[in-house]
């Protein structure tokens, strides 16, 4: 199923995209797409049966603003260097152990919403990832197998991050990755069963019509299964918690100089199969 969020900043509705690209009001079913919902077996199987029914009143989309796939998100974990072709044109060794940071669940917003280019910023950058919404509680996990079995669903990420804050200001991660509106995600929530091998997917993003990223998640040095298992020896992962699994290469801090940070007035576009397609427009805070 794809799930979405739909309306105005803070009364998004739930909705459905059906097999027709026809969006479907969910409202009368649940009352978000969030962790309660990919927890629960019983009302996912409702709204499924209600999905193949065909009877679900259906939203105009003319208009009508896409918000964060998943609400109420309790907390967003970061993965670093993830893929081999990242880490070598920033000229890094591949991590021996997964990267982590995390983001605060304020910096999320829809898809295709205004990202802000933070105040003092010079070395904004795009980030196209590969995002897992966990559906049940992880704690300990004992493998890979596990850690998939523990995947709610998958989003589309744009990962946005200032490296002069990143890495220029006291070695703190969390500085470049907690700015206002640095997370959007979406358009769409895939439940896990739409997407049988995470390891599979085409990762793209544009910046002003330019392709800029063309990755495929095979080139994760931490495939998700060992991501989600890894981070649970650390943290309990709960439902409607999202990782973000890392970025291919080709983001701005690894191009010759001079390196092409984003600016009020580049538009962004990116893109995982499956899971739709988002496009910011960036402006100065």
């Amino acid at each position: 199923m794809k799930l979405l969020r739909v309306g105005p900043v803070g009364s998004e509705r739930p909705a459905l995209l059906d097999q027709d690209g026809t969006l479907r009001d969910l409202s009368g079913l649940i009352t978000d797409v969030d962790g309660a919902l990919l927890a629960d077996d019983s009302v996912l199987s409702r709204v499924r049966d209600a999905a193949g029914s065909g009877e679900l009143p259906v939203l105009d989309a003319e208009g009508l603003r896409i918000g964060s796939a998943v609400g109420r998100i309790g907390k967003v974990v970061g993965i670093g260097l993830n893929y081999h072709g990242h880490a070598a044109e920033v000229g890094a060794e591949a991590p021996a152990e997964p990267i982590v940071f995390l983001k605060a669940p304020d910096t999320v917003v829809g898809p295709d919403d205004t990202v802000l280019i933070p105040r003092t910023s010079v070395k904004t950058d795009w980030e196209a990832e590969l995002g897992v919404v966990i559906g049940a509680t992880a704690r300990y996990l004992a493998s890979p197998e596990e850690g998939l079995a523990h995947v709610g669903g998958y989003v589309l990420v744009n990962d946005v991050t200032e490296r002069a804050f990143q890495t220029e200001r006291g070695g703190t991660w969390d500085k470049g990755k907690n700015c206002e509106t640095f997370t959007p995600v979406g358009p769409w929530l895939v439940t896990a069963d739409e997407i049988p091998d995470p390891q599979a997917l085409d990762v793209k993003l544009w910046v002003n019509g330019e392709l800029k990223q063309d990755g495929h998640t095979s080139d994760q040095i931490f495939p998700v299964g060992e991501v989600v298992r890894y981070v649970s020896q650390f943290m309990t992962l709960y439902p409607g918690d999202v990782i973000v699994t890392g970025t291919p290469a080709g983001v701005a801090a690894g191009q010759p100089e001079p390196k092409p940070f984003l600016r009020a007035g580049d538009v962004v576009e990116l893109e995982i199969d499956g899971l739709g397609r988002q496009r910011q427009e960036f402006k100065d805070a």
